[in-house]
């Protein structure tokens, strides 16, 4: 079982005497922030009046350039906030973790977890990608690896192109606590269609093995789960009612949507498509305590939730 971090302890301790200084800081970088959005509004105005009743410029053009300018202006300007949030939450962030035993990085590449899940086919086409949030280490005596995925797609359209977001969520890792040798993915029904036909495939050719469509055991869940896999027994043994109803609660849990799962090398790998976690930085510090309750409560749930999926049917 893992151990919930305390909030008062965190706060009693180290976290606490340095958000107090951190309330400085970020009062600093409110001031700045402040002061060039005012230098901003001094500069643009009187160049934007010059464009828009100067010259004469079609307005497609003079409408493109105001928002260019516009947009510079707001980043620069808002840039003092951003940092001060980021090195809000790395702080609240990286004290929990110390209080759980592992680490945590704000910013981090690529993890096993994603590359694994990409080789499987667990995410949509993408066109660039960034990750966050690295938490890592052991828990409950199994290996633990988490970390934010942002994936978005270029599109074009007859205004330029422009980047979608398809995928933003947590994908995850944990030691199994079994050893089992097939590979066998786990997700919503009707990611993997038949082409030209109604249905799903019947098997998938991913990372050099052919997984074929499992028949679950359960019908009740048939309709909103899909099994593939190398080796059906272990597939219906791995896949039991309690664990359907634990992928239901994880979605649950974080407003998610999608949830797929993939045991592979005694190692369970979780994505879930959900909204930015683990957000604990602002710039009021008055909201201090309220941010690290609410990145505890949404570590622990994930680490709690995810950790039932590595339980046994009984």
């Amino acid at each position: 079982m893992i151990e919930r971090p305390d909030v008062d302890s965190l706060l009693a301790g180290d976290l606490g005497q340095w958000l107090e200084m951190q309330a400085g800081v970020r009062a600093e970088a409110a001031d700045k922030s402040n002061w060039r959005f005012v230098k901003s509004a001094a500069v643009l105005l009187p160049l934007l009046a010059l464009l828009w009743f100067g010259p004469d410029f079609a307005e497609k053009v003079k409408g493109f350039i105001t928002a260019a300018l516009a947009a510079g202006a707001g980043i620069w300007a808002y840039n003092p906030r951003a940092e001060a949030i980021k090195q809000t939450k790395a702080g609240i962030n990286a004290a929990i973790a110390g209080a759980l035993g592992i680490s945590y990085a704000p910013d981090c590449a690529a993890g096993q977890g994603f590359l694994r899940a990409r080789e499987h086919r667990m995410f949509p086409g993408y066109s660039r990608e960034s990750f966050e949030d690295l938490w890592s280490g052991d828990l409950a005596g199994k290996p633990f690896s988490l970390h934010e995925v942002h994936l978005e797609q270029r599109r074009s359209s007859n205004k330029g192109s422009h980047y979608v977001t398809v995928f933003r969520g947590p994908v995850l890792t944990i030691g199994f606590a079994r050893a089992f040798h097939s590979t066998t993915l786990v997700e919503r029904s009707g990611r993997h269609k038949r082409f030209g036909m109604f249905g799903e495939k019947a098997e998938l050719e991913v990372d050099g093995r052919i997984l074929a469509r499992a028949d679950m055991v359960h019908p009740q869940f048939e309709d909103a789960f899909t099994i593939y896999s190398d080796d059906a027994v272990e597939a219906n043994y791995l896949v039991h009612p309690a664990y359907i109803e634990r992928l239901i609660a994880l979605e649950t849990a974080f407003a998610g949507q999608d949830i797929r799962t993939l045991f592979k090398d005694c190692e369970l790998t979780v994505v879930l498509g959900a909204k930015n976690m683990f957000e604990s930085g602002s710039m009021n510090a008055a909201r201090d305590r309220e941010m690290v309750e609410m990145a505890v409560t949404q570590f622990m749930a994930m680490a709690e939730l995810a950790g039932s999926l590595n339980e046994a049917p009984r």
